[in-house]
């Protein structure tokens, strides 16, 4: 049966639960834990590998070139799977595009798993990029089924377990990775997205679908929503800008630790995104203020918050090193919870423009939001070498105003 032929399966084939349609009375705090544990499983089959590339160089006899690849398909897998797979969630009913992915994410974990060579791993680094997408279609899923009055709430809650699962994921594949070897922390990972597949398939109501495009036509709708909704567009270029100077900080962190005056290795620069917890419990907070006095404010104060955290960091290059790395954590937790807070806030922003069109609508946002993490990686390594520390920060606190100037910007 073709992916076309299953999401369109007939619905009756559900089980009672999964036949009930979105609405308040089926957002219940068990569904909404339910939906925040997906979306950390789901988004965190994107960062296990990170920390066991050098285990992989080893056990593969692959070249470190090779074996960096790794991430990379990963990462643009899921970049085109939210471009086009993401969209999918409008033309079918959005639970059974979550189970079709999870199918492929749990497939392409144990292919992982089982990777005789780096090519087969390459393959299977991708496929787990593109399935991952799942993650998007779980937090359209949550907005859709919360009422409008809590809908920043909900949201923020689902996105607390999307950002605690990146953030744990490297630290809990480190240790697995260590004390039990590669392969074990693949087939965990596949264990994990097979068990909240059994969960969404038990517990999500199924979704009736807002339109029935065709696939080339869908994925053109995407231009269309960004012509077409000025508010789309603002909250895609201040989220792009503000993720520039995020990722050029978290790429060049280690570089940085690792050289003078600190002389510190791997694990301490992976310790710092423990403060970046911070953050993620936070995006409840951001969600209800958003609720509460509207998210146009909450992008303002999350972006001013993270500016201004950037800004300590350049405050940092003049005292001891002990004292720099304290501020340096301090304004890490700053930063990360303006950025996330303000995330959360142009999410409940995007979510109001069309509610039929949500999933391509979140599509557009995160595609905005990754090519500027792209960029800010690449921008952020060049700055390193040409200018120090002193560039990042610097080219981190430019972009944060250039988001601010958006957000400002007269409507």
């Amino acid at each position: 049966m073709s992916t076309s032929q299953t999401l369109q399966a007939a619905p009756s084939t559900l089980p009672p639960a999964a036949r009930v349609q979105g609405g308040v009375d089926a957002l219940k705090p068990r569904l909404v834990l339910l939906l925040a544990a997906a979306a950390g499983f789901g988004v965190a089959t994107l960062y296990y590998s990170q920390p066991m590339l050098g285990v992989l160089e080893t056990h593969l006899g692959a070249s470190a070139r090779a074996v960096g690849m790794v991430p990379m398909l990963t990462q643009l897998g899921y970049a085109l799977g939210i471009l086009l797979l993401a969209p999918l969630g409008d033309r079918y009913d959005r639970r059974r595009v979550i189970l079709v992915k999870a199918g492929a994410l749990f497939g392409a974990l144990l292919l992982a798993a089982v990777s005789p060579s780096i090519g087969y791993l390459l393959a299977a680094s991708f496929a787990i990029g593109l399935s991952a997408t799942m993650v998007q279609d779980i937090v359209p899923a949550a907005a859709t089924l919360a009422p409008d009055a809590s809908r920043g709430k909900i949201v923020g809650t689902v996105m607390t377990g999307l950002l605690l699962g990146i953030l744990l994921s490297r630290v809990v594949s480190g240790f697995v990775a260590e004390h039990a070897s590669w392969r074990t922390m693949f087939f965990a990972a596949a264990a994990s997205v097979a068990a909240i597949g059994v969960a969404v398939w038990r517990g999500l109501p199924s979704f009736k679908p807002t339109t029935h495009l065709p696939y080339r036509a869908l994925i053109g709708s995407l231009a269309h929503l960004w012509w077409h909704h000025r508010a789309l567009r603002r909250a895609a270029f201040a989220q792009g800008l503000l993720s520039l100077g995020f990722s050029a900080f978290w790429s060049t962190l280690a570089v940085m630790l690792h050289g003078a005056p600190f002389h510190l290795g791997s694990a301490v620069a992976g310790a710092f995104g423990l403060a970046g917890a911070a953050g993620a419990l936070a995006a409840p907070i951001a969600g209800r203020l958003a609720d509460r006095r509207g998210p146009e404010l909450v992008t303002r104060l999350g972006i001013v918050v993270a500016t201004l955290s950037f800004a300590a960091m350049g405050l940092g290059l003049t005292m001891a090193p002990h004292t720099q790395l304290v501020l340096l954590a301090l304004a890490t937790v700053g930063f990360d919870l303006g950025v996330q807070a303000t995330l959360i806030a142009h999410q409940t922003i995007v979510y109001g423009i069309d509610p039929a069109s949500r999933s391509r609508l979140n599509a557009v946002l995160f595609v905005g939001m990754f090519i500027g993490m792209a960029a800010g990686a690449g921008i952020g390594s060049l700055a390193l070498a040409q200018w120090g520390w002193a560039g990042v920060i610097g080219l981190a606190v430019v972009s944060s105003l250039g988001a601010l100037a958006v957000r400002m910007w007269p409507r």
